[in-house]
């Protein structure tokens, strides 16, 4: 088999870094979905990134399609032959349509049943013909965020500037947006220069000539190295931050590392608003000594090669330097306003136009605490505490410094309440409580922080429920999702004894005394309670529990957060035990027969049998013991108790029948079945497991 090599490459307007991991991915899965589409071989599918192409080399595709023969399904046997074995219409048309007579035809039984069927042949095409339509893949890719440009209807990411499609040496013939392909690409803006490709193949090569490195991998790799040889030759410690490092990566095509400095009097400012603004402003990588100090340093990329580096590095020390100014600017002018001037400034801030102010939620984030603190009765100096890291919770978002870098509210709360010489726990909880930042963030260490975090988070949940403003498909513009998962996370941190349905009536409760339109108060409570049901079953999934068990475990609600997951691992682990078997099916058989009475009360003298007698009495036994474990949150214990349960159920059911034509004996024993059934189901909802024993 002949093979060719094919490369694509689209040219653009510089594209934004964070769009490039993932145009990489879909661009690597559409070209092979393509392929696989056009039936055509290949050895492998190479991409490439830069902040100006998105490019695909295609290696040892096969020149033409595979020739195949396919069979051809008609009408059945009966439609296509009448009585008399004469062809019908639609048997002459279903051969006609596949390019045959009826002669070709022939019948297969396929379920009982005879249907006509022919043998074709379907010549492959050649690949010169079909890669003209890889035109719809480029179209096809997504973006966040497309663009439009001069009259033209189509959407893109960047304004397309030229377009590479060369089968071996010959160029595809395709355009797009009046764009036509050819074998013409461009180097580095201001380093390369225009160049005619003749072999896909050396596109890699041909480019860093230019000095373009088109692999995003290489372009990584060079960062490092480079990081790497500073950090030896200056004995510096550089932890390189990996996102920063992924969006570096794609903000250059021909990387090369270099260092700066800036004056040792920036050191007075908080290392956190220096790393800040290196980092998040300036791409810039910290540097440390080796003992961990920040140093008056940094370490940026240049787009280009290292000639005058040095001039490039005196230009990045200038900008550093009027931005470091600025915020020693922030700083000093901040320390002149006190915290209560600052929460007077939030009366004037707006959270959300139905939810009033800053300062109104404020007030309302100090009310879900001392709820909070009631739930866990905590001791009075922590509580105070509390109320106090709440009521001042939010002074720092108008402060300069916040203003200039919001990545830093929290942090900067912290560090001037500790200047203004509020406690040092209250201080760090200003900061803590809006843990986690992100996913899988961080969570608040302290009590203090934990509790006004928890505290922040629901009102804004529960006060953006309440008012219609509710996460659908990618529309969440106040995180809420994030900030439901944050407070499962934190409960389950803390392994607090708190009700999640309890913490969500209270502060419903409390809402009711604020100016808040709500239309159906129970409504939102039926979707509060559904949407974070939906957030801890997405926790409890990371610990490797499959659906069915977190719908068991969710059945009566999420309750208290770390007992749902202990009891989901533990049912996971005992479902794949031989030995559980008999345990599960006899919970699940007084489950699903007690759904079918009530529990009218049980009457002893009505036993029959010893089985129904012992089942009554080792109830009643273990019970007690059985509330104690739920009590206490011990699964291990509650579901022990449990298995006692196991072998009197066989044997109850082995010698009794329960929907007896004696009404009285039904129900009774309907009543002590329901009697059971309350309690397995306060553990789990065990009819909703599919087991699974592995031998």
């Amino acid at each position: 088999m002949t093979t060719t090599n094919v490369l694509f490459e689209i040219g653009l307007e510089e594209m934004p870094a964070r769009f490039l991991n993932d145009a990489k991915s879909q661009l690597e899965s559409k070209t092979i979905e393509w392929l696989k589409d056009l039936r055509l071989p290949y050895k492998q599918v190479v991409t490439y990134v830069t902040p100006r192409r998105l490019a695909v080399l295609i290696e040892d595709l096969a020149e033409k399609q595979p020739d195949m023969e396919e069979e051809a399904k008609g009408p059945a046997k009966k439609i296509a032959l009448n009585d008399e074995g004469v062809w019908s219409k639609a048997a002459i048309g279903f051969s006609k349509g596949q390019g045959k007579s009826v002669d070709d035809i022939y019948f297969k039984e396929i379920k009982g049943i005879e249907y006509a069927f022919v043998n074709k042949y379907i010549e492959g095409q050649l690949t010169t013909k079909l890669l003209p339509s890889f035109k719809e893949i480029v179209l096809s890719l997504n973006f966040p965020k497309n663009m439009r440009w001069s009259n033209l209807n189509v959407r893109f990411v960047r304004p397309i500037r030229w377009i590479v499609a060369l089968n071996n040496d010959e160029v595809i013939p395709f355009e797009i947006t009046g764009v036509k392909a050819s074998n013409v690409t461009y180097g580095h803006r201001f380093l390369g220069d225009t160049m005619t490709l003749s072999e896909p193949l050396q596109y890699r090569n041909n480019l860093k000539e230019q000095f373009v490195i088109v692999d995003s991998q290489e372009r990584e790799e060079l960062i490092l190295k480079g990081i790497q040889q500073l950090e030896k030759e200056n004995k510096w410690n550089i932890v390189v931050d990996e996102e920063l490092l992924t969006e570096v990566k794609h903000l250059v095509e021909y990387p090369t590392v270099f260092s700066g400095k800036f004056s040792d009097e920036f050191l007075s400012i908080p290392e956190e608003v220096l790393i800040t603004s290196m980092k998040e402003h300036q791409r810039y990588f910290p540097v440390r000594s080796l003992e961990g100090k920040l140093l008056a340093n940094f370490i940026a990329v240049r787009n280009g090669n290292d000639q005058f580096i040095d001039t490039v590095a005196k230009g990045n020390e200038k900008v550093l330097k009027a931005r470091l100014s600025d915020a020693r600017f922030f700083y000093e002018e901040d320390q002149k306003q006190t915290i209560e001037e600052n929460i007077k400034k939030l009366e004037k801030m707006v959270f959300q136009e139905k939810l009033g102010t800053i300062a109104e939620k404020v007030n309302r984030v100090v009310a879900i605490t001392k709820e909070i603190c009631v739930l866990l009765n905590v001791d009075e100096v922590t509580k105070n505490k509390v109320i106090r890291a709440a009521e001042i919770s939010k002074f720092d978002l108008v402060t300069n410094m916040v203003n200039e870098f919001t990545e830093l509210q929290g942090v900067m709360g912290q560090k001037y309440a500790t200047l203004f010489g509020e406690d040092e726990e209250v201080a760090q909880a200003i900061n803590e409580h809006y843990m986690p930042r992100n996913a899988n963030g961080e969570l608040p260490a302290s009590i203090i922080g934990s509790i006004v975090s928890i505290a922040d988070k629901l009102d804004t949940i529960i006060g953006c429920f309440s008012v219609g403003i509710i996460p659908s498909g990618s529309q969440d513009p106040y995180a809420l999702r994030r900030q439901a998962l944050g407070i499962l996370q934190i409960l389950n941190e803390q392994k607090w004894n708190i009700q999640v349905e309890s913490l969500l009536d209270s502060v419903l409760e409390l809402f009711k005394d604020y100016q808040i339109h709500t239309t159906d108060p129970s409504e939102v409570r039926e979707q509060l309670e559904e949407f974070f049901k939906a957030r801890a079953a997405y926790i409890i999934k990371d610990n490797q529990v499959e659906q069915d068990v977190i719908d068991a475990v969710l059945t009566k609600g999420i309750g208290n957060f770390s007992f749902s997951i202990q009891k989901a691992v533990l049912l996971t682990n005992k479902r794949q035990e031989e030995s559980f078997k008999d345990v599960q099916e006899a919970l699940v058989r007084v489950l699903n027969l007690a759904a079918k009475g009530e529990d009218t009360g049980i009457s002893e003298q009505l036993f029959e049998n010893h089985q129904e007698e012992r089942l009554f009495n080792t109830y009643n036994q273990l019970v007690d013991r059985y509330d104690e474990s739920l009590a206490n949150y011990n699964a291990i214990e509650a579901l022990q108790s449990l298995s006692e349960l196991a072998q009197p159920i066989h044997d109850f059911f082995d010698h009794t029948m329960v929907m007896a034509e004696d009404e009285r004996l039904k129900n009774n024993r309907l009543s002590l079945l329901n009697k059971i059934a309350s309690s397995i189901i306060m553990f789990a909802d065990l009819t909703k497991v599919q087991w699974k024993q592995q031998m």
